[in-house]
């Protein structure tokens, strides 16, 4: 019995060295494993976090730009009034001077205002900015189209009116261009001031320069009564298409009234 037991105390002696280096491996085994486990999470959230500073660093300077774009178009849009009150001076005697002023208030706007516009704008992708520079331009092709106009009795067009942007742009990148869709609303707003400039000719007079500027307002209220429909901005456009049926409307009217009133004078 005593044999037995010095046998069976040898033996659990003998055998422990070999657990306790199992023990020992186990565990080394597992440090390695939650070392590498925690190697690769800081590794992932060092990279989670470049990712994050990044789109941050794109978002901030994309609020900035938006910052400088809302205030170069708000330059443009006040200075484009400016031009617009301009050649509502005009009056038969001095027609040539109010208008050749308007138009070299107008060159003024393009070169200060509308060129940190395109500076801040070209070769990026404008898009994302358009609600930001978009109320600026329309008020831009209001006044240059009203110039043109009443310098020429037609319409100056979206192309014409691009090529002079064109010198303004770095020819390395991709050049800030008017899009057809500001130009039609801006087109829409400056039926406006043409109701305003009839209503004004025929106070002095005018009627035959009344009634062709009549005759312009109604050609372009039928050919955007033919695209609105089509257009994104559908609730901007159908507020001005009713707009501009009124101006339309209010020129005729007037042109009526005058036509019957000088009838009855000369009766």
């Amino acid at each position: 019995m005593l044999l037995y037991a010095s046998k069976l105390c040898f033996i659990v002696m003998a055998s422990k060295p070999q657990r306790i280096r199992h023990l020992v491996g186990a565990t080394w085994q597992s440090a390695m494993k939650k070392a590498r486990t925690m190697s690769t999470e800081t590794h992932t959230e060092s990279s989670m976090k470049d990712g994050f500073s990044k789109y941050a660093d794109y978002l901030n300077n994309l609020n900035d730009k938006r910052e400088r774009v809302v205030k170069a178009s708000r330059d443009i849009t006040m200075n484009s009034k400016k031009v617009i009150f301009q050649v509502h001076r005009m009056s038969k005697q001095n027609k040539e001077e109010v208008l050749d002023k308007a138009v070299k208030d107008l060159t003024a706007v393009t070169d200060q205002y509308l060129s940190r516009l395109i500076k801040e704008l070209q070769g990026t992708d404008f898009w994302k900015l358009r609600r930001a520079y978009s109320p600026g331009v329309q008020e831009y092709v209001e006044a240059a189209t009203l110039c043109n106009f009443c310098k020429t009795g037609t319409l100056l067009t979206l192309d014409e009116m691009n090529a002079t942007l064109i010198p303004l742009s770095d020819p390395s990148v991709e050049p800030l261009q008017i899009n057809i869709l500001d130009y039609i609303l801006g087109l829409a707003d400056l039926t406006g001031e043409l109701m305003r400039l009839a209503i004004g000719r025929i106070s002095e007079g005018e009627l035959d320069f009344a009634e062709k500027i009549c005759s312009f307002v109604r050609e372009i209220y039928r050919n955007l009564t033919l695209i609105a429909p089509e257009m994104d901005d559908s609730s901007d456009m159908k507020q001005k298409m009713e707009t501009m049926l009124q101006s339309v409307m209010k020129i005729e009217n007037v042109n009526i009234c005058i036509w019957f009133w000088t009838k009855w004078i000369s009766s």
